[in-house]
């Protein structure tokens, strides 16, 4: 076979995966864009270019500017949390310990719970007076009950610890993998020359653990902005949008409230938050990488 029919027969492999991402990824990125820039049909009135009206809209939209800041705050709680949790259940787990697939399953068991499932047993620790928590508050240290998810301080922080003890153990098989994957030379190499464990763990581990971390960041990153599940049953965006984040209320807008057009504009604001965020997070980590 010669190189030009290699050529052709990898593009012929390749095209029904491209089809398919184009038709199910750029296709409806592009429309999203353009949609961005008309108005929302309304019964036989077509829609209509208006230019940057949504966008102006969308800067002068509190609720925006509020679920926004409770997106970045979720992200920026969320995302170190479930990666260094994941990392030190991967180390764990990756030494000689008695019952050590007992605890592998036992860490990534809620990652295979569904999104539903998992809010509904949460709600059963958070509900006031009855929940869990508040039994052990009451019954251990005579504390009355509180509604954690009725009270704007405390609900985005219960929709915190959900995701973390979701996300961890979903993050701590892919640090596993990698740790496995180091040769046991470097360990040996290590010992002999005396390095404690925190010296081989920081000089060794970590700089070859940097391409998963980036994996790893960047699918935190995308999870961070993607909740809409757990608010949608367990608290609804209340109180006053105190845990609505930037994808509920896109869904919110869209579908409740039916103004596709808004919708379609914070959706192109979202895409490019992550796009930006993506890409400074890999040349970030990429840079640290070849410094190492």
């Amino acid at each position: 076979m010669t190189r030009r029919m290699q050529w052709i027969y990898a593009w012929l492999l390749l095209t029904p995966a491209m089809v398919m991402l184009f038709a199910f990824t750029h296709f409806p990125a592009i429309t999203t864009i353009i949609n961005s820039f008309f108005s929302t049909p309304r019964g036989r009135r077509p829609t209509k270019f208006v230019g940057l009206q949504n966008y102006e809209e969308l800067m002068a939209d509190p609720t925006f500017w509020k679920v926004l800041v409770n997106n970045l705050w979720y992200a920026m709680a969320t995302i170190p949390a479930s990666i260094g949790i994941s990392l030190l259940m991967a180390i764990w787990v990756n030494d000689k310990l008695k019952g050590r697939s007992l605890v592998r399953m036992s860490f990534f068991a809620p990652t295979v719970l569904p999104l539903i499932a998992v809010a509904n047993i949460w709600l059963f620790f958070y509900t006031p007076g009855f929940g869990l928590i508040d039994q052990i508050r009451m019954g251990v240290f005579g504390l009355p009950e509180n509604s954690w998810l009725g009270q704007q301080e405390t609900v985005l922080i219960c929709m915190m610890v959900v995701t973390i003890w979701k996300e961890a153990g979903f993050f701590m098989i892919f640090y596993l993998a990698a740790l496995q994957a180091i040769p046991p030379s470097y360990k040996e190499a290590a010992d002999i020359e005396g390095a404690s464990r925190w010296t081989f763990f920081w000089k060794i581990t970590w700089p070859l653990l940097m391409p998963t971390t980036l994996f790893v960041s960047i699918n935190a990153v995308i999870n961070s902005f993607r909740l809409v599940d757990h608010i949608f049953t367990m608290t609804g965006g209340g109180p006053d949008n105190a845990s609505s984040l930037l994808l509920f209320y896109i869904y919110e807008v869209a579908f409740k409230y039916w103004q596709t057009s808004y919708a379609a504009t914070l959706t192109v604001v979202m895409l490019a938050l992550l796009s930006i965020i993506a890409i400074g997070q890999f040349f970030f980590m990429d840079r640290r990488v070849h410094y190492r």
